[in-house]
């Protein structure tokens, strides 16, 4: 696929002030999803031909790049991201990289998924960033090493195409291969720098391990679920409440603007799949003067199925975990958490198992995928 839109040359030079004033960005379809490469789903660069300027770990870091026009190392300019030197022909015949020369650094995805959408961000670099870049996935079972996915048995899928990209600029590429994928291997051409990368998808869990599991929190990103929708996303995503373990501050949370009206605000989620929820838990964590003042959990079965009330409109306190046992497992695909009338909660736990049908529904999928 193409860049949507694409931001292809050069940036100007930095001429002082704001350094982000003249970067250059748009509004993607695919950022709905989550970030498959985020750190704390536990994604990781494990390896790349060459960092000599910066590190390959900088890619997956959260936030924006930060740019120090007047930081320099004894290697030369300090840049927030992965940045490889300069490539160089064969002979003083032949002074330039040839048309195949590419740096590349392979990514672990946090979870395995299908890509919907990939951002390869240059902020800052202007005149040191990729004239190209190609995206390509596999699917490796287990821990593979560096050595074993560049092993010629493995097979690499195409997902961006050698696509001419802008410097200082959201370069973003729409994905639309229905597989699932474990690593990325990313390439620029002929070399120069990336600050960020960032990539959007759908987590499709392995069947076995749920199994095994037992009981698990059939809503957690890292199992399959997803946020779908909310009233209110403000000052942060409503993805942030089924993210793993528990929130560290309060913006890795899901946090409202404040009401002047009568109504409440909400998320619905998207289980893995059919499940039978049997506890709750709604933390508040780090939200102190903002959280929400009572919630309710509703669940309902199927794409148009009714919406049925679990955990009737309750009290919450702030920078609380709050746990419910249900006098009667609950069995949905979906669920809804309204609060009242607005703030915000830093996790939602469901803790149940999938249906005969959620299970193998889940197992055809993941089948069907090549998971």
């Amino acid at each position: 696929m193409t860049a949507i839109p694409s931001f292809t040359g050069d940036a100007n030079p930095y001429g002082g002030g704001d350094p982000y004033a003249d970067y250059r960005t748009a509004d993607f379809p695919f950022t709905q999803y989550a970030d498959l490469a985020a750190r704390t789903l536990g994604a990781a660069v494990i390896a790349a031909n060459d960092e000599f300027f910066a590190q390959r770990e900088n890619l997956l870091l959260p936030g924006r790049a930060e740019f120090d026009p007047e930081h320099f190392g004894h290697k030369g300019k300090i840049m927030d991201g992965w940045e490889t030197r300069r490539r160089r022909g064969a002979s003083a015949e032949h002074p330039w990289p040839t048309a195949e020369d590419h740096d590349w650094a392979l990514v672990r995805l946090g979870a395995p998924g299908v890509v919907r959408g990939i951002v390869v961000d240059t902020a800052h670099f202007r005149g040191n960033y990729p004239q190209a870049v190609s995206v390509e996935g596999t699917s490796v079972a287990g821990s593979p090493s560096p050595e074993e996915l560049l092993g010629d048995d493995v097979k690499w899928t195409t997902l961006v195409p050698r696509t001419p990209v802008g410097g200082h600029a959201a370069n973003g590429f729409s994905v639309s291969v229905e597989q699932c994928f474990t690593h990325l291997r990313v390439n620029q051409h002929p070399d120069g720098g990336i600050a960020r990368l960032r990539v959007y998808g759908e987590v499709v869990p392995d069947p076995a391990w749920l199994e095994v599991l037992g009981a698990f929190d059939v809503v957690a990103l890292e199992n399959g679920g997803r946020a779908e929708d909310a009233s209110n996303l403000f000052y942060s995503p409503a993805s942030n409440t089924i993210q793993p373990g528990r929130s560290r501050k309060m913006d890795d949370g899901w946090e409202t603007r404040r009401r002047r009206d009568q109504g409440n605000d909400w998320i619905r989620y998207r289980l893995v799949a059919q499940s039978r929820i049997r506890a709750i838990e709604i933390d508040t964590a780090y939200l102190k003067g903002n959280s929400a003042g009572w919630a309710s959990v509703s669940v309902r079965d199927g794409e148009d199925g009714d919406w049925r009330e679990i955990l009737p409109r309750t009290r919450l306190q702030p920078d609380t975990n709050h746990r419910f046992v249900l006098p009667d497992p609950a069995v949905g695909t979906h669920a809804r958490v309204d609060i009242f009338p607005d703030g915000g909660i830093s996790r939602l736990r469901l803790f149940g198992s999938l249906t005969e049908a959620g299970s193998a529904a889940l197992s055809a999928r993941h089948q069907e995928l090549g998971g």
